[in-house]
């Protein structure tokens, strides 16, 4: 039976790792990060993939930094054949990527070469792409540079955001993996080096790639919106306090005014003047210091006072 190190983190390994289980694999251990204090009350909270762990009653490793640390040690012990990661989120040093008989390859959320890092779905959405995809790729030192194994595309809907294709990938890259990993513990699996040149990156989400710039035209600040939606959302400010925008759509107006300028308001929504003489209709959104909020609730509410002329920045 081949045994097998599993690493990941989010939700979006989670799928990823039952199949394994399900599929009879030895799984020695999952490699996960540490629990982190979430929300206002800093409760520490298990990342996804331990909560599963413990679920499937497998033993759970959460090394804070991988390189030179005990757990290291620990893992390599445990004399795996093959480690699978997946949105781990910590670079493996060489020593453990040379220690496992059949490799380690990661299962990544886009279609390599392009969008290497740690954000390929974000940055695919940001940039309009009209497809992304999966790829299990054998891992080295280098970002995102190994040999790729396997791929499968799928397409970017209109209305999808961030979320939504976290789950779509997820439940790709776990079919993709149970379709692969037989043929690599065959030794027949393909093996296809990248090209290079080909290579673009998607580093993780920066504050400045979440506020909102009106100078840009309709359709980018909607891909904007809907690429950093659910996590960690884009925002934009009035009257210098911010405001999140968790959706919106590129509306029906064209105008004139200045980028940023409330030109429309109506029962459901607002629409604000962009770059391109179009607009954004905001439809759900959060002002500072209160809950998210249909665009609805909002006018119906403290937004009552919003005028047609207000700015936001």
């Amino acid at each position: 039976m081949t045994r097998i190190v599993f690493m990941g983190t989010p939700h979006f390994s989670v799928p990823i790792l039952r199949m394994l289980h399900e599929e009879g694999y030895d799984i020695l251990a999952v490699v996960t990060q540490p629990d982190r204090p979430v929300g206002r009350k800093k409760v520490m909270t298990p990342p996804p993939v331990k909560e599963e762990a413990v679920r499937l009653g497998l033993p759970v490793i959460q090394p804070e930094k991988l390189r030179n640390s005990t757990e290291l040690d620990e893992i390599i012990e445990l004399g795996a054949d093959l480690i699978v990661t997946a949105a781990f989120g910590q670079i493996l040093p060489k020593v453990l990527l040379d220690a496992p008989r059949l490799g380690c390859i990661n299962v990544h959320a886009s279609l390599l070469p392009k969008y290497r890092g740690g954000a390929p779905i974000h940055q695919s959405i940001l940039d309009g792409e009209s497809k992304t995809g999966v790829t299990i790729m054998y891992m080295e030192e280098k970002l995102d540079a190994g040999d790729i194994i396997s791929q499968q595309e799928v397409e970017i809907e209109e209305t999808d955001h961030t979320g939504s294709m976290f789950e779509k990938l997820s439940i790709i890259g776990r079919d993709l993996l149970k379709a692969t990993v037989p043929s690599i513990i065959a030794g027949t699996n393909e093996r296809t080096k990248q090209e290079e040149e080909q290579a673009t990156f998607a580093h993780n989400i920066s504050r400045e790639q979440e506020r909102m710039n009106w100078s840009d035209d309709a359709r980018k600040l909607y891909n904007q919106v809907r690429g950093l939606h659910p996590w960690p959302v884009a925002y934009t400010t009035l009257n210098g306090e911010n405001v999140k925008i968790w959706w919106a759509q590129v509306g029906q107006t064209t105008t004139e005014q200045k980028p940023g300028t409330v030109v429309e308001i109506g029962k459901d929504r607002f629409e604000i003047a962009t770059g391109d003489g179009k607009t954004l209709a905001i439809l759900d959104l959060q002002p500072s210091g209160k809950k998210r909020m249909t665009a609805e609730d909002y006018l119906r509410g403290t937004g009552s006072k919003l005028q047609i002329g207000d700015l936001f920045e």
